[in-house]
């Protein structure tokens, strides 16, 4: 599959993202109506802030398609401290290196900045994208139940350090 990784807005993006992360989701764990509008409203607002160079969009595209998606967060976390957020690939196309992809451009980013910390809260069932995370030097520093997602989970919290 040829694609390309992009940063920045594009027309569509907010609303291609949150559909890969409701349809997904609500696939795989049973997240529904109150995840999606959570998705929707906080990547909304971050779209509004991608003006701050500390903050940062990717999306893999296939031809005129968003098949996936990152963001790094520079200003909800605190001074020093990136959050990745909206790491996401399409069902169809996960396993063929998109993910790897998008991550590596996250953590140049972070790495070009000095961020000292890259935080990621997820859950447990993720695992490719658990591996991926490892794999470039996060590692997991807190667990803990949670319904920031609208369902019961154990939340995750994997940093980075640098």
């Amino acid at each position: 599959m040829r694609l390309t990784i992009e940063s920045g807005y594009r027309a569509g993006i907010i609303g291609r993202a949150v559909e890969m992360h409701a349809r997904h989701y609500a696939r795989s764990v049973g997240f529904g109506r109150f995840f999606e509008c959570k998705v929707a409203a906080e990547f909304s607002h971050f779209a509004e802030r991608l003006d701050n160079p500390r903050n940062q969009l990717w999306s893999a595209v296939h031809g005129e398609t968003v098949v996936g998606t990152i963001a790094i967060d520079g200003e909800d976390m605190g001074p020093g401290v990136a959050h990745l957020r909206w790491f996401i690939v399409e069902d169809g196309v996960r396993g063929g290196g998109i993910g790897q992809r998008l991550l590596a451009e996250a953590v140049e980013f972070c790495d070009k900045l000095c961020y000292c910390e890259t935080h990621l809260w997820t859950f447990p069932g993720l695992d490719p994208a658990r591996r991926l995370d490892e794999r470039n030097g996060s590692s997991i520093v807190e667990e803990r139940p949670g319904n920031r997602r609208g369902n019961e989970v154990i939340e995750q919290r994997f940093v980075r350090k640098i």
